[in-house]
């Protein structure tokens, strides 16, 4: 059963040696603003993987403490512990009822990860989730192919641009980075 994951924006770019993460800050139930400083990025793995979320908090947090369980478990390389987690959430009784998406963000690589299974390593290393998505990506597409900003000023303009546009999101912007 496919996920319809709406009600927040997470863009993830890895550009001239820097690789940020950012979302908005609303949280809204329905129609309605419950929330609007909401942090929805993290930094995990002592300091050395960004994650972010869209979806259900509660089933958000479980899998992000589960992609951190992972990154322990395979010393830290990203691409095996992604994989691992899909598997697991794919196959897990438990695991699988959990409604959320993952955007992770390495040094080196980019993933989005779902509950259907997909492990997603974008060609062009930037990744994106949420109902504002798809508009902070073809932002961030542009803005990375023609301007000379950097991967975390990418993002906040990025997100700046999907805030704009899509209602779920809104314009509580948090970055985080890591550097080369």
């Amino acid at each position: 059963m496919p996920i319809d994951i709406r009600s927040t924006t997470i863009i993830g770019v890895i550009h001239n040696g820097e690789a940020a993460l950012g979302g908005d800050g609303q949280v809204t139930l329905g129609n309605t603003v419950m929330k609007h400083n909401a942090m929805k990025v993290r930094k995990i793995a002592n300091g050395k993987v960004l994650c972010g979320f869209a979806g259900a908090s509660a089933d958000s947090f479980t899998l992000m403490e589960r992609f951190e369980d992972k990154l322990e478990q395979f010393r830290g390389n990203v691409n095996r512990a992604a994989v691992e987690l899909a598997k697991e959430w794919r196959t897990d009784k438990y695991l699988r009822k959990l409604e959320a998406m993952l955007a992770v963000i390495s040094k080196d690589s980019a993933f989005v990860i779902s509950g259907n299974g997909d492990v997603i390593e974008p060609d062009d290393k930037i990744v994106a989730i949420g109902s504002g998505g798809m508009y902070a990506l073809a932002a961030a597409k542009m803005l990375k192919k023609y301007s000379k900003l950097s991967a975390s000023e990418i993002v906040q303009q990025a997100l700046q641009t999907a805030s704009e546009i899509c209602i779920y999101t809104n314009d509580k912007i948090h970055v985080e980075t890591l550097e080369k």
